[in-house]
């Protein structure tokens, strides 16, 4: 089955990791801009960490016909320096509109501190200006809730946003229904020890249903797994889910969501997935 990691951090992986997705059927992935393992020191660090993003990886993805689409912002680890962020969501217009850069983020918290939610809210202002798409980071285990909480008190502040063009990503059983509600894209990020696992996606999509709904692999620097929406299939399929919903999930709903962004220029794959016998 053909599909879509809506994020996925593929700096982090080796070429061995895009020839394998491949062969499991992805045909796209979407790389939000993250932490880089220790605090850069200066806005040119970014600078070229965005040029990697925009030039270096399209081209390594496409070396194993995998489209590759990414995001710009200062993650929330790095947040914490407010002057250092200013510059760089100053440096952020030069990047946006280049091909395949889908919008503002991945941008959030990380311990819900009062630096982070400032810059949290400058990146959503610049969104709103330019009219970009959000893609959001929740912050981890016991910061998930309470942070989840400040994020979408902070979005409500913008009445001009359009919910349907932000994404609210590492939802978990506890969140979801929130974000949801609330109007906006949820993700289910599937790690081996943390966030979430297929079991429990598949879960939240049974209790849940699919709308609005993505599941990605979020593959970082720490414990990950590239190919756990694979897993997420093999999961949903076990249960006697139909291909039609496990499609939706993971190829139909992140072209719907991605497909709002000026930016997105997809190609989809020439053969069907399944040959008539």
């Amino acid at each position: 089955m053909y599909y879509i990691d809506p994020h996925i951090h593929m700096v982090s992986r080796t070429t061995d990791d895009y020839e394998a997705l491949a062969k499991m059927g992805c045909v796209a992935v979407s790389e939000p801009a993250f932490w880089a393992g220790f605090d850069r020191g200066s806005a040119d660090g970014f600078r070229d960490y965005f040029r990697q993003l925009t030039e270096f990886e399209r081209k390594r993805a496409g070396w194993y016909g995998i489209q590759h689409f990414t995001w710009m912002c200062i993650n929330a680890k790095e947040a914490e320096n407010v002057e250092l962020s200013r510059e760089v969501i100053a440096m952020m217009p030069e990047f946006l509109d280049r091909p395949g850069v889908l919008g503002v983020g991945e941008i959030g918290l990380n311990k819900n501190t009062r630096n982070e939610a400032i810059i949290f809210q400058e990146h959503v202002q610049l969104a709103v200006a330019r009219d970009e798409q959000i893609l959001i980071h929740t912050p981890h285990l016991e910061d998930k809730y309470p942070g989840t909480r400040m994020i979408l008190d902070m979005l409500a502040d913008h009445a001009s946003l359009d919910r349907g063009r932000v994404l609210v990503d590492h939802v978990e059983e506890h969140t979801i229904a929130h974000v949801r509600d609330a109007g906006y894209w949820a993700g289910m990020t599937l790690y081996p020890t943390s966030k979430c696992t297929p079991q429990r996606a598949a879960d939240m999509v049974e209790i849940y249903g699919p709308e609005r709904l993505l599941v990605n692999s979020a593959g970082d620097w720490g414990p990950s797994k590239p190919s756990a929406v694979p897993d997420f299939i093999l999961e949903m399929r076990l249960r006697g889910h139909s291909n039609e919903l496990i499609r939706r999930v993971v190829y139909d709903n992140p072209l719907e969501f991605f497909s709002q962004s000026r930016n997105f220029e997809f190609h989809p794959p020439e053969l069907p997935e399944t040959a008539d016998v």
